[in-house]
């Protein structure tokens, strides 16, 4: 089984995008909570969404690194993006920049 790196380049720009939109929601969410305290329901529905997608994002982040060669500092850039709020998108435009998100850079190679 072969895996197309145009997928898993359109997964990692999606998830990544969705990480940071989840980040948002979930900031907005503890400030309403903390802040005026008004309401903890930000924090109930953005804080399981953005943990599915944080670990979502790590793993598409290790996809990419097989298929598209990346060394072993962009892998750590890439898995330390997802920390930071919104840094997944930072990550997203340098990879791209930079190529590392290029089909013609993928390993072709079946997978196991």
């Amino acid at each position: 089984m072969c895996v197309n790196p145009v997928v898993v380049r359109r997964l990692f720009r999606t998830v990544a995008i969705a990480e940071a939109i989840s980040w948002t929601g979930l900031l907005i969410g503890m400030y309403l909570k903390y802040v005026p305290e008004t309401t903890e329901l930000g924090v109930q529905i953005f804080g399981p969404i953005h943990g599915g997608l944080f670990v979502l994002y790590c793993l598409a982040t290790l996809i990419a690194w097989r298929i598209f060669n990346w060394s072993v500092p962009a892998l750590l850039w890439g898995l330390f993006a997802a920390i930071p709020p919104l840094f997944t998108i930072v990550f997203d435009v340098w990879a791209e920049r930079r190529g590392l998100l290029d089909p013609e850079r993928a390993e072709l190679a079946p997978t196991a």
